[in-house]
């Protein structure tokens, strides 16, 4: 296999990048990232949601989705048709599905609330009658979903405990496996892809919904395995090269790691790609989101979980110098 090697490898099979010398720049640049997709996940604050746009899983309502083939679907139609018949939030939008309508022209989904003292059941066969006498007898509901206040408020808790949750297990799993300053590091970095992924939501305005935090909890696992990897080799070379600057020590196991990282990733957005051209309706979010998750992932492990150990230090042993901990930039090779 060592001679097909040159046709795939996307990196030299041993190489030398000075990652800890661009460890400010990059750490900065971080810090504006989360700042900035903080403000825009709770913004503006007397929203349910803040500034993200939550699906009928979180804000309770009515869900239908429809096809009007062989007719192209009419969205400022079905808007008209559903205002008409006075049902509150109404949106409309229209969809691919693949195989059968990859362009989206005869699909369509909507969104609404309940009219006010109408039961969700009654409401939805009144705008499945509405629609069908608007848009004629083609029309055909593939789905429909109705999900009540209460219930939406608990899936939104639930949803949230699951990502706190599973921050919590990684932390105490990489304590465990490591020290302290390894821990502390990795759920920073974890904390670090939550926080972007949430931004890309609500800049993007896709839907946030039970399947989006699912695609968060995916990023997780794929950003702690990422790190792990990281940190196992950095473990490693503590014990072989003891009195090796931390600094290039670091350098050292990210470029060690570098091409293995590099192919795994790439491997899954091949696959994630095709499902977020093809994948249409919840899934294209889902796999937008782990797109730029693993991409995110990879980035925090080397810039993000990595340099944090030269803030804190690592301790090494008691009589070697470098127990103390080493100051962020000044560890580069001379």
């Amino acid at each position: 296999m060592s001679k097909f090697w040159p046709l795939i490898k996307l990196l030299p099979i041993k190489t030398n990048l000075q990652f800890v010398k661009y460890a400010r720049l990059f750490g900065g640049l971080s810090i504006l990232l989360v700042i900035g997709s903080i403000f825009f996940t709770v913004w503006p604050a007397d929203n349910k949601c803040g500034g993200l746009t939550c699906g009928v899983d979180f804000l309770g309502g009515n869900l239908i989705e429809m096809s009007t083939r062989p007719e192209p679907v009419d969205l400022a139609e079905i808007r008209a048709s559903l205002n008409g018949l006075g049902v509150p939030d109404a949106q409309v939008q229209s969809y691919s599905v693949p195989g059968s309508d990859p362009t989206g022209r005869y699909h369509a989904m909507a969104k609404f609330g309940n009219i006010e003292g109408v039961s969700a059941t009654d409401t939805i066969n009144r705008a499945k009658a509405a629609l069908t006498a608007d848009l004629g007898s083609q029309v055909q509901f593939t789905r429909t979903e109705a999900v009540g206040a209460a219930v939406s408020g608990e899936l939104l808790t639930n949803g949230v405990m699951a990502l706190v949750v599973a921050i919590i297990l990684m932390m105490v799993y990489i304590w465990f496996r490591f020290e302290w300053q390894f821990g502390l590091g990795a759920v920073i970095g974890l904390f670090h892809d939550v926080i972007l992924t949430f931004g890309l939501f609500a800049i993007t305005g896709m839907e946030f919904s039970l399947t989006a935090v699912a695609s968060i909890l995916t990023v997780i696992g794929y950003s702690m395995n990422d790190t792990v990897v990281v940190y196992d080799r950095i473990r490693e070379n503590l014990r072989k090269y003891k009195k090796m600057p931390l600094g290039e020590l670091i350098d050292l196991s990210i470029n060690e790691t570098l091409s293995r990282t590099i192919m795994t990733g790439v491997t899954a957005l091949f696959a994630l790609g095709v499902l977020a051209v093809l994948g249409g309706g919840p899934l294209q979010p889902f796999a937008i989101a782990l797109i730029f998750g693993i991409v995110v992932g990879t980035y925090s492990s080397v810039y993000v979980a990595a340099p944090v150990l030269l803030l804190w230090g690592i301790k090494r042993g008691a009589k070697d110098e470098d127990a103390r901990p080493i100051k962020l930039g000044m560890a580069s090779r001379p």
